[in-house]
């Protein structure tokens, strides 16, 4: 199964996707839409539907959408699948509306967590959102997942509900909830779901459905991986490590006593030695040193002769096979109640999430009576390259469901859905990301293996879009993935790659057995740009500058010929304090790829841009680490119109931080050894913090003035070049500043009036700032319901 362009050496034991035998429903062929009603289901000549999926988003039919992947999967599986989107959740009727599902229900909030979607960083309720037609707000409740999960139980109670998406993947421990302040239950406790797939689940969801297709209770299907279930006792056969303290001794195995003969040892063994004739005995040896070393000293000699303690023979341990080993971690009760042990917890939980040496997990929820165990098997196995073609090659039919579209019968008036207007033209080349950012949690869903496409399948596409897609004009906005240039890369040898725990490729270093080619990601730029009809290829994307200065090819094709202008970048700081904390590479790395940036840029005789990205008040940064990067910012010509402030996103690293004030990045100690991060808290200082990156703004000067001097850094308040602030304070209405210094706003964030321009998809890495909420927003309709 695996390509000879798998870019992971990762053994893939799994069963491929495509070798399934077809379900019997496969007669039924390929629908143009999935179903979101009876009569298109009438249409199609289904009499009901195998599994009926309910998702938080508009139903979009595209690979970039989850539910769209899912719902193509399982339809080339044989299965008839219909879509319930957006419902209304306050009853259960409207999750009638397809009939009882013949196998099960698949739940998702959707492409984004249901609170990220709702709420800003600042936790106040977002008026709109931009995976609903219209971008209309309200349309998905606070934790769809367990919402859903609720009315499917009501409205069918006896159909198994199987739970995915990202809400639920980074919920599948206890957790700590930044909107409530406090730590939750794993989901699978409170959405009470009969399995919950973790990650990219197109594998495990194929099997599962397949086995409650031959009718297997989905009780029974505990040992698929990627997977998380509730239960009561842990089987028998399975090796238990105790995790549930920390500072606390492992096993204590008895040295060997260095006095004792071979056949003493053997005898308090209840065996017996065969050669007694040649066994030498330490003791003797042991008192021939101390007798030497006595007399060595009597003679004033300073030599002395330690006495060497040796391994027994006779003791052999031998660890538990890990895939019948499993790791209890701290209690919801304990995480719940003591930071340490929820640091240690979190800790624990990503050091096992290799798919080549992870183990299971198991955490208590409950006592006495109410006790039960969330059990979460291993992470999925990786796709292969072949695989990842054959998702990304099904009959997507690359636009909004036609239920959304306007009177003229498009989607891209009134009705159109932000999120889709994002990606309308851009290309998923692959998966994963190994750089294992604090801040985000693409690692802890999607893995840090990259899985990748073929070329040909992404110039497949390109080509797709090209013919198909309504509103083409010949520019694809993005060729890239969680990251622009991973493409491809991953581990020299296949034994490193499975036996290695490292939390990151690229940090504090990039480490020596990772590979940097970024020649096959040249070679579909340069063919992608050839096609005929496509004028440019745009790549927005993150990008990995550390990776790129590894490549000054790469660089060069990247800036001559797929820069519109801007090329946006995240740094997220200049000081060392929140960058380990981030695990980011220091800001050398952003001064040398700027080098080669505006090199090739005047090569190609072109005036181009790189945008920086800041993250204010995130956990490791005191105000002088504010201060320092508002110096840099003012020093390289930067004004941020808007800024981003840390958003504690759940199961992420610095999420663990931000509760507990511990490094989890570190050995977890409740000792002088743990390490203490300085948490930003309060509503005041992450004001201050944003109010260093807006240096620039009059309306922050009064703040930063009084921070400014409390710091002892009055120097820095004055109305010269090299002073941060001024001394004075405009006039309401007056223009702040009459400096003739020129100055770079970051364009995408500047906003009018502040406010997002229309269909722009805001997320973590471009702030997710308040918005303009009720009559104030311009052109608001309701949609009927």
């Amino acid at each position: 199964m695996n390509a000879p362009v798998d870019v992971s050496f990762f053994a893939r034991a799994a069963k491929p996707l495509t070798s399934y035998r077809p379900y019997w429903a496969k007669r039924f062929g390929t629908a143009p839409f999935l179903p979101m009603s009876r009569a298109e289901m009438e249409q199609l000549g289904w009499d009901s539907c195998d599994i009926v999926l309910v998702t938080g988003d508009a139903y979009i039919d595209h690979p970039s959408f989850g539910m769209a992947v899912i719902g193509r999967t399982l339809e080339a599986q044989g299965f008839r699948v219909g879509i319930i989107a957006q419902p209304d959740w306050q009853s259960a009727e409207p999750f009638k509306a397809l009939g009882k599902p013949n196998l099960f229900w698949g739940v998702t909030a959707g492409n984004m967590d249901s609170m990220i979607n709702r709420y800003t960083a600042d936790r106040k309720i977002r008026s709109d959102d931009a995976y609903t037609a219209g971008a209309e707000g309200n349309r998905r409740p606070d934790r769809a997942a367990i919402v859903y999960s609720q009315r499917c139980r009501e409205a069918y109670k006896e159909v198994p509900i199987v739970l995915g998406g990202i809400e639920g993947s980074l919920r599948r421990i206890a957790h700590y909830d930044y909107w409530s302040d406090k730590v939750r239950r794993s989901i699978v406790v409170d959405a009470k779901c009969d399995l919950l797939l973790y990650g990219n689940a197109e594998r495990a969801l194929v099997e599962v459905a397949h086995r409650l297709a031959a009718r297997e209770p989905v009780a029974q299907i505990t040992d698929v991986r990627g997977t998380a279930f509730v239960r009561r006792t842990s089987p028998e056969g399975w090796f238990e490590i105790d995790s549930t303290e920390v500072d606390q001794p492992g096993r204590v195995e008895d040295h060997t006593n260095p006095y004792q003969t071979t056949s003493e040892q053997a005898a308090e063994q209840g065996g017996t030695c065969s050669s007694q004739d040649t066994t030498v005995s330490i003791a003797d040896s042991a008192q021939q040193i101390s007798a030497r070393g006595q007399k060595e000293q009597e003679n004033g000699g300073a030599t002395t002769h330690a006495i060497n303690f040796v391994p027994n023979p006779a003791v052999k341990l031998k660890a538990p096979p890990k895939d019948r080993t499993v790791i209890r971690i701290p209690s919801y009760e304990q995480v719940k109640s003591d930071p340490v042990l929820y640091a240690h917890a979190n800790r624990v939980m990503h050091l096992e999430t290799n798919p080549g040496n992870a183990r299971a997990l198991v955490q208590a929820h409950g006592e006495g009576t109410t006790a039960r165990d969330v059990w979460l098997n291993p992470p999925p196995i990786p796709l292969t390259t072949t695989e990842m073609d054959h998702i990304f090659d099904l009959p997507y039919a690359r636009s909004p469901h036609p239920s959304y579209a306007d009177a003229q019968g498009r989607h891209d008036g009134e009705t159109k859905i932000p999120a889709w207007e994002v990606i309308r033209f851009s290309i998923n080349i692959m998966r994963g990301c190994f750089g294992g950012c604090t801040f985000c949690s693409i690692t802890e869903h999607e893995g840090r293996i990259i899985q990748s496409r073929s070329e040909g399948s992404i110039l497949r596409e390109i080509e797709d879009v090209r013919d198909k897609v309504q509103g083409f004009t010949g520019t694809i906005s993005d060729l890239g993935g969680p990251t622009a240039n991973m493409y491809r890369l991953g581990c020299r040898t296949p034994e490193i790659e499975a036996a290695c725990r490292k939390p990151s490729c690229v940090y504090p270093g990039i480490c020596s057995n990772l590979t940097t080619d970024h020649n096959p990601l040249i070679s579909i730029y340069k063919k992608g740009r050839e096609i005929k009809g496509i004028k440019k290829i745009l790549i927005s994307s993150g990008l990995r500058y550390d990776l790129a200065n590894q490549s000054p090819e790469y660089v060069k094709e990247l800036v001559q010929h797929h820069v519109g202008g801007y090329l946006k970048i995240a740094p997220e700081h200049t000081e060392a304090g929140p960058l380990t904390k981030m695990m980011k590479p220091m800001i050398g790395n952003y001064d040398k790829f700027k080098q080669l940036f505006e090199k090739y840029s005047a090569e190609a005789g072109k005036k181009q841009f790189l945008i920086p990205y800041f993250i204010a008040a995130h956990p490791g940064t005191s105000d002088e680490d504010m201060m320092n990067l508002a110096i840099w910012l003012k020093k390289n010509s930067f004004r941020a119109d808007q800024v981003q402030t840390f958003y504690p996103s759940t199961m992420a690293s610095a999420t663990a931080m931000y509760h507990t004030g511990i490094n989890t990045l570190k050995g977890v100690h409740r000792d002088e050894r743990g390490e203490k991060v300085d948490v930003v808290r309060g509503e005041k200082r992450r004001r201050l913090h944003k109010a260093f990156l807006r240096y620039h703004d009059p309306k922050n000067w009064p703040l930063l003035r009084e921070a400014l001097k409390a710091m002892g850094r009055a120097d820095l308040i004055g109305n010269g070049k090299h002073h941060l602030i001024p001394t004075y304070q405009p006039m309401a209405g007056a223009c702040a500043s009459n400096s003739k210094e020129k100055f770079l706003s970051i364009p995408s964030m500047v906003m009018e009036k502040n406010q997002p321009k229309p269909g722009q998809l805001l997320t973590q890495h471009t702030g997710l700032p308040p918005r303009v909420t009720g009559s104030a927003r311009p052109g608001q309709k309701k949609r009927p319901r």
